[in-house]
C-alpha cells in the first residue's frame, strides 16, 4: 500500500517540479522544438482534458477544482480497497497523483500548466499536455485493460 501512495507522491512531485522549470525558464507561448514531432510549449489551460471547457467563461475553473477535489479525497480509499487487483490498484494510483498535481495548479493559479506537444507533420496536432495529464492517461488505460480482463475471465 505505502509503494501505491510514493507512486503518487512521486508523479506529483514530478508534475509540479517540471511545471515550473516550464514557468521559470520559458515565456508563456513560447515553444522549442524537439524533434520533428514533439515540441516544449508554455501555455495555461484553463480547461478540462484536451483544453475542453477552456473558454466557458470562468466558472469551469470552480467546477473542475471541485471536481478533481472530490476524485482526490475519493480515490486514497478505493486505492486501499483494490490494493490486491494490481491493474486496478496501478490504475487509480496513477489518476490520484495525476488529479492532485493538477488540482494544485487550478487551485493556486486557476489553469493548469501543460508544455508537451506531439505533432504530425506540423499538421495535426495533439492539444498540450503535462505530466499529470499522462499519470491520468496511464492510469486510465490501466483501468481499462482491468475491465476487459475481467470481462475475458467472465466469457
Amino acid at each position: 500500500m505505502l509503494k501505491l501512495f510514493a507512486t503518487s507522491i512521486a508523479i506529483v512531485l514530478a508534475d509540479q517540479v517540471s511545471k515550473r522549470i516550464i514557468t521559470e525558464t520559458m515565456r508563456l507561448r513560447e515553444a522549442v522544438e524537439v524533434t520533428s514531432f514533439f515540441d516544449i510549449i508554455y501555455v495555461h489551460n484553463t480547461g478540462a482534458a484536451f483544453s475542453f471547457l477552456a473558454n466557458a467563461g470562468g466558472w469551469q475553473r470552480y467546477f473542475l477544482a471541485t471536481v478533481s477535489l472530490v476524485v482526490s479525497l475519493a480515490l486514497p480509499f478505493y486505492i486501499k480497497k483494490n490494493q490486491h487487483n494490481k491493474p486496478l490498484a496501478y490504475g487509480l494510483t496513477l489518476i490520484f497523483g495525476g488529479a492532485v498535481g493538477n488540482l494544485i495548479d487550478r487551485l493556486s493559479q486557476g489553469y493548469v500548466v501543460d508544455f508537451v506537444s506531439l505533432h504530425l507533420d506540423g499538421i495535426f496536432y495533439w492539444p498540450a499536455f503535462n505530466v499529470a495529464d499522462s499519470a491520468i492517461t496511464v492510469g486510465a488505460a490501466f483501468i481499462i485493460y482491468d475491465a476487459l480482463k475481467k470481462k475475458g475471465q467472465a466469457d
